[in-house]
């Protein structure tokens, strides 16, 4: 039976219209500022300390380690700066290779890049949209060996040194298997969470199974500080590590200056993180309406051909960005076209690493699932409503 899509599509509109209460221009995914973000902000400026040292900082580590579980946090200038010492923590430098996977946002690939590294590019889960551990685990047996504890992959002579898998959307891999492999063949597991703040994976928060996780505060996230980011860790030593090259590598001293190594100006700003902090007290409020809005959506496109894709099993997901997977190419297009032209902001899955011209010579691996979601999937829009 031929589906008229223009129908379709206008009673698309008229949900997602009737789902926001507005007329109006509807973006993918805007902020809400709704609790104590003026208030903080003020005694922020009131304060003079708007720059990378003050309470806010002190006060929102603590609490986003407490919210997510991580014994340690460490606020950065934004979720790329996160990943990017996070790697360089986890032993990685010029010549190594990183595990990753295609189908993510570009920072994930640049900050390997930033560690003069280069990335390998294994396949996606169906059911996750997250790195794979069975493409990783096949990756791993067909193409490298240990020696001296460490993974030499056969094809380069080249460490791969560390495993970056992405909760991609929000919802939670197969985090625990991909850790075990890890383990099993001498790799660092660092979680690309930049997409995942408020998603648990069998009751645990994500960014805290590996040596690891980096958060992700852009102004598009479920909480933002118009940037920012944040490194999570269990590890002290490593987090004071963290702390000390974030923060220039400065030897503290009243007045001289001094440094031990070289260091990044990566720390987030006092002034943000009283923006974070007023967020971060919102979070769970904004988990639960985001999920109804998930579960709005799901019954409604139940009625349609077209799949909503829904938190995996043993997943408790943000719903950070809401996706759809659509029957062909030429129906993603066509969606596309006829929603943002109506005013409706929706937008296809990012281009695969692999196909970007920087990344392009990158080993892969079968990437057949990475190219369905390419070809399907559209992001809805999935801010808080209020």
């Amino acid at each position: 039976m031929k589906v008229d899509r223009n129908n379709q599509y206008k009673a698309i509109e008229e949900f997602i219209r009737k789902s926001f209460k507005t007329n109006e221009f509807i973006p993918l995914h805007e902020p809400r500022f709704i609790g104590n973000e003026k208030k903080y902000l003020n005694e922020c400026i009131d304060s003079t300390f708007v720059s990378s040292v003050g309470k806010f900082v002190d006060s929102f580590e603590e609490n986003i380690a407490k919210y997510t579980g991580s014994k340690f946090a460490i606020a950065t200038s934004t979720g790329t700066s996160a990943l990017h010492i996070s790697l360089l923590l986890s032993g990685v430098k010029q010549g190594d290779e990183v595990i990753t996977q295609p189908l993510s946002f570009v920072a994930t690939s640049n900050a390997i890049s930033y560690c003069n590294a280069s990335p390998i590019f294994i396949d996606v889960d169906l059911d996750t949209m997250g790195l794979s551990p069975t493409a990783l685990n096949q990756f791993l047996y067909e193409n490298c060996k240990i020696e001296e504890n460490r993974c030499i992959n056969k094809k380069t002579d080249k460490v791969i040194k560390a495993c970056v898998p992405v909760h991609t959307f929000g919802h939670p891999c197969k985090i625990d298997e991909i850790s075990n492999i890890c383990d099993r063949w001498h790799i660092s597991l660092v979680e690309d969470a930049a997409e995942s703040l408020g998603s648990f994976y069998k009751n645990k928060h994500t960014g805290t199974f590996g040596k690891f996780g980096a958060i992700s505060f852009n102004g598009n996230k479920i909480i933002t500080s118009g940037g920012g980011g944040c490194i999570l860790t269990n590890d002290k030593e490593l987090a004071q590590k963290a702390k000390h090259i974030t923060t220039t590598a400065k030897i503290p001293h009243k007045w001289n200056y001094s440094h031990d190594f070289i260091g990044y100006n990566y720390r987030l700003p006092n002034i943000n993180a009283a923006l974070l902090l007023a967020q971060l007290e919102q979070i769970e409020q904004f988990c639960l309406n985001k999920r109804e809005l998930a579960t709005n959506y799901k019954k409604f496109f139940k009625g349609l051909d077209i799949n909503f894709f829904s938190e995996p099993l043993d997943s408790k997901s943000n719903y950070w960005l809401n996706a759809l997977l659509m029957n062909n190419r030429n129906d993603k297009e066509g969606f596309l076209e006829a929603t943002n032209n109506s005013g409706i902001m929706t937008r296809p899955i990012w281009t695969l690493m692999n196909n970007l011209k920087m990344f392009q010579n990158c080993q892969c691996g079968e990437l057949t699932n990475s190219i369905w979601f390419h070809e399907r999937t559209v992001n809805i829009p999935s801010s808080v409503v209020i």
